[in-house]
C-alpha cells in the first residue's frame, strides 16, 4: 500500500497531453502524465529546462487545455468548461505565484492583494481588510503601503503569496517563485509558503531547481521528456 493512502483529492489530472504546433512540426511536450495531488501537501516539481514543468502548472491551472486528457479539481470535471467558467473557478480556487513576483508596479502592496478580491466582487472595505491581515501574517505590517520598487526581492515574493491566498484558494500553483532570490530569501519564502499550506489545509505544486527545497516538501515529482518518472509513479502504487 501507499503511504499516500486515505488523503484526499484536490487534484487529478488523468492521461494529460499536450503538443505545441510549431510551424510544420508537432512537439509533444507532456506525454500521458497522470497526477493526483492531496489536500494539505507542498509537493516539487521538478526537472531541466524544457521538460513541460510550466505547461503543467498552467494545464493545472486551467490557464491552457490539454490536447488529450482530463483535468478534475475538488471532484469537478473541469476539462469541457467554458472559459468565463474556467475564469471563475481560477479566481475563486487557485492562487498563483511566479518566479517574477509579477505585482503591479503603480500599486502599493495592500493594492496589489486586493485586486483579485477586487475582481471577484469583494467590496473595498471588506478586501482591504483581509488583505492588511494576510500582509500582517507574512510578516509585512510595516511594508502596506509600500510599491514594488520599494520591497526587497523576497518581500516582493511575500505579496505575491499574500495575492495568491487573497481569495482563499484550495491549490497554490508556485511555477520556480525563488528562483530569483539569494538562499536566505529562499529558504524564507519557502518556510512561509509551506507553513501556510499546512495551517490552511491547502495544496501546493511547487515547480524549482533547488533540490535542497525540494527535500523538504511533502512529495517530489520529477519530469523527464514530458513524462513522470517512474520513482513517483510507484510511489502511488
Amino acid at each position: 500500500m501507499s503511504r499516500l493512502t486515505g488523503k484526499r483529492d484536490l487534484l487529478i489530472l488523468k492521461n494529460i497531453t499536450h503538443v505545441y504546433n510549431q510551424q510544420s512540426q508537432k512537439i509533444k511536450v507532456l506525454n500521458n502524465i497522470n497526477l493526483r495531488v492531496f489536500r494539505g501537501e507542498i509537493i516539487s516539481l521538478i526537472g531541466p529546462s524544457g521538460t513541460g514543468k510550466s505547461t503543467l502548472l498552467n494545464i493545472a491551472g486551467l490557464l491552457e487545455q490539454p490536447t488529450f486528457g482530463t483535468i478534475s479539481l475538488s471532484g469537478h470535471n473541469c476539462t469541457k468548461l467554458s472559459e468565463d467558467s474556467k475564469t471563475i473557478l481560477r479566481g475563486s480556487k487557485i492562487g498563483f505565484v511566479f518566479q517574477s513576483h509579477r505585482l503591479f508596479h503603480e500599486f502599493s502592496a495592500v493594492e496589489n492583494v486586493m485586486l483579485p478580491q477586487l475582481i471577484m466582487g469583494k467590496s473595498k472595505i471588506v478586501s482591504k481588510k483581509h488583505s492588511i491581515e494576510l500582509l500582517s501574517i507574512l510578516g509585512l505590517k510595516n511594508r502596506l503601503d509600500f510599491r514594488p520598487a520599494k520591497l526587497s526581492g523576497g518581500e516582493a515574493q511575500r505579496v505575491a503569496i499574500a495575492r495568491a491566498l487573497a481569495n482563499s484558494p484550495s491549490l497554490i500553483l508556485a511555477d520556480e517563485p525563488t528562483g530569483n532570490l539569494d538562499a536566505t530569501s529562499a529558504k524564507n519564502v519557502f518556510d512561509i509558503l509551506y507553513k501556510l499550506v499546512k495551517s490552511l489545509d491547502i495544496s501546493c505544486i511547487f515547480a524549482t531547481h533547488n533540490n535542497d527545497l525540494a527535500k523538504l516538501m511533502d512529495r517530489k515529482i520529477i519530469l523527464k521528456n514530458g513524462s513522470i518518472s517512474e520513482q513517483y509513479l510507484q510511489e502511488l502504487d
